[in-house]
């Protein structure tokens, strides 16, 4: 019977992994069969996922609120424009790089390394700091990260062109490309959930007195799990500048900011799934109001163009969700491909706790 229990154990875990593997699966298959322009959408939709996931691995876990992961992403997509852009495209748009970044050309893959790689250490440098801040304190001091990132970023003119525009990256980001990313994601960050480490963190959460009397260490795990969401913001940012073949600085800033934050509001800040769901629904109404901006002719009717109309709709959104579903749409549960009562409920009476005796 102990292999049953353990059988019960690992579906316990997998189950509803399996279900957003297979959910997110299925809809990027789907939208594979459409056109290329919807293929496009499907493609910055993973992206997100990837930064959402991300930082729903630290704001989730820790329940502290970080405005600061887009700056995560910028950092990823610089260093990867280091590393696969031409020696003689960065001759031209950097003169003053250093000799190793100017003489670098790497695959996309590697520099998508590279970058979660230096995500996560800087994340670790301005985390050693900011994790003893709790509460507002955390939340405005990443956003005060965000905003020196993005001034560094936007007048680093020797690294990284200033305002202007970094072109030269190789069209490599696209759905089936960015999709195992996105699968890598998900499984990481449920795997953190459900370590000792996740366990820990979200224990500090709940009660963060009773954590500490507990042993907890809880200014380490909160390190942690912001160095390893960081990574994926990187990668994110790297696969974001391979989607749209050129780098801007104020691409990682308040919008990004505000689109992903919305995103795991949503969807809601406590399960894997709602950071899932939470980029699906933002995404399709999302699309659905930048349609209605342009403006729509529906045969004796005819909708004018609203500019705004996206911003405006999708903060109503997260208006009502914040008052009528406050803890998003999934309400802080994860997804199973079976009732919740199956994988949830353990052995039998009779079973596995009798015949242990």
């Amino acid at each position: 019977m102990r292999v049953s229990a353990a059988i019960h154990s690992a579906t316990q875990w997998l189950l509803p992994l399996l279900a957003l593997g297979l959910i997110l699966t299925a809809i990027v298959a789907a939208v594979g069969m459409l056109p290329a322009g919807m293929q496009r959408v499907a493609t910055d939709a993973l992206i997100k996922l990837l930064v959402v996931v991300g930082s729903y691995i630290f704001i989730g876990n820790s329940g502290v609120l970080s405005f600061g992961h887009v700056s995560f992403m910028g950092i990823g997509a610089y260093v990867a424009a280091w590393l696969v852009i031409s020696p003689e495209t960065k001759q031209l748009m950097l003169p003053n790089l250093p000799a190793l970044l100017m003489d670098a050309h790497y695959s996309p893959t590697v520099a998508a390394l590279a970058a979660g790689a230096a995500a996560s250490v800087f994340a670790l440098l301005v985390g050693l700091p900011l994790a003893r801040l709790s509460g507002i304190s955390a939340s405005i001091g990443s956003f005060a990260v965000l905003a020196v990132v993005n001034a560094v970023l936007s007048n680093w003119t020797s690294m990284t062109g200033g305002q202007g525009s970094l072109y030269g990256l190789p069209s490599y980001a696209n759905i089936w490309t960015t999709l195992p990313w996105a699968l890598a994601a998900l499984a990481l960050a449920w795997t953190y959930q459900q370590s000792r480490f996740g366990l820990r963190l979200r224990g500090a959460r709940d009660d963060e007195v009773a954590a500490a009397a507990s042993g907890v260490d809880i200014w380490r795990e909160r390190v942690i799990a912001l160095v390893v969401s960081a990574f994926f913001c990187g990668v994110a940012g790297a696969l974001y500048g391979y989607f749209l073949g050129v780098i801007v600085a104020r691409s990682f800033y308040l919008q990004m900011t505000f689109i992903t934050i919305t995103m795991l509001v949503v969807g809601g800040l406590s399960s894997l799934s709602g950071a899932v769901a939470g980029v699906i629904v933002i995404t399709a109404f999302g699309e659905v109001l930048r349609n209605l901006e342009r403006g729509l002719d529906l045969g004796p009717f005819t909708l004018g163009a609203h500019p705004g109309l996206q911003e405006l709709g999708l903060a109503a959104l997260m208006l009502i969700i914040l008052i009528f579903r406050p803890r998003g749409l999934t309400g802080g549960r994860e997804i199973a491909l079976l009732p919740r009562s199956w994988w949830k409920a353990g052995p039998k009476a009779g079973g596995v706790s009798e015949n242990c005796r």
